[in-house]
């Protein structure tokens, strides 16, 4: 789903709480008072809503009861852990401990002697993917890896790790050791 929805709930309780209040919401944008009036009879002015989110939210809702909450965590969960054999048959190492990994972002520490900006540019413009660098004390660092929602299949995971491969070798690095794909078919294998 395409992200900049915030759906919210608000009990009856709370509701009276907000409508005893002694002092007004300092942000127009979090004053529930006003926007629970939004679908009452008073029928005040809050916000446009994003009707094209509400529909896409409804979408990826409808998707992921298609293929059911359970299968589709398996499913990130099975990417997720070919990715990082893949990634360490390389010679690369993960970012995150195995414990606090997330299987949809997957972080990738850059190697020594490598410019990150310039993988991900030459991932960009030979083979067509995306992927992001590190933020604040991060820059430079890591790379983050998108495996989530649809993109989260396995033809996404080897593709990525040929192209990873064949950028790295490009670049001379000698820490590459061995088949990103070769070691993420065997987990897949192993997975099966």
């Amino acid at each position: 789903m395409p992200p900049g929805l915030a759906p919210v709930t608000v009990s009856e309780k709370a509701l009276r709480k907000l409508a005893d209040r002694k002092t007004p919401v300092q942000s127009y944008y979090f004053d529930l008072s006003i926007l629970s009036q939004y679908w009452s009879n008073v029928s005040a002015y809050h916000h446009t809503a994003p009707i094209a989110l509400n529909y896409a939210l409804r979408e990826g809702l409808r998707l992921i009861e298609e293929e059911g909450v359970a299968n589709r965590f398996e499913r990130h969960h099975r990417n997720h852990l070919a990715f990082v054999a893949g990634i360490e048959a390389l010679g690369l190492k993960m970012f995150a401990q195995p414990e606090i990994r997330a299987w949809t972002v997957n972080t990738v520490a850059v190697p020594d002697g490598i410019d990150d900006a310039a993988v991900r540019a030459q991932l960009l413009e030979r083979y067509g993917i995306e992927i992001v660098g590190g933020l604040g004390p991060l820059k430079g660092r890591i790379w983050r890896v998108g495996l989530m929602g649809t993109s989260s299949t396995r033809n996404n995971v080897m593709l990525l790790l040929g192209a990873l491969e064949d950028v790295l070798s490009g670049m001379e690095w000698e820490g590459l050791e061995g088949s990103g794909i070769g070691a993420a078919a065997a987990s897949y294998r192993n997975l099966d």
